[in-house]
């Protein structure tokens, strides 16, 4: 388990090409406390894409544990 966090519960959502989805974060070699980076790139690796896919996501950090990868938000 990275970080040696138990994370059996958590889930990582995901907005991605068009579509909302969720992935146990038991699923990914990732961690509560693995960084921006590390996510991006275990994700990548789980959807088979390339992980420049995601430079213009951000990663929101939810108190009970999830984690919401999505695209940045522009606002003006």
């Amino acid at each position: 388990m990275a970080n040696g966090e138990n994370r059996t519960n958590a889930v990582l959502h995901v907005r991605f090409a068009g579509r909302s989805f969720d992935v146990p974060l038991s699923n990914l070699d990732i961690g509560l406390g693995s960084n921006d980076g590390q996510i991006k790139r275990m994700l990548a690796r789980h959807l088979d894409v390339n992980e420049s896919k995601f430079n213009d996501y951000v990663i929101d950090r939810h108190p009970n544990g999830n984690l919401t990868v999505r695209p940045e938000a522009v606002f003006g």
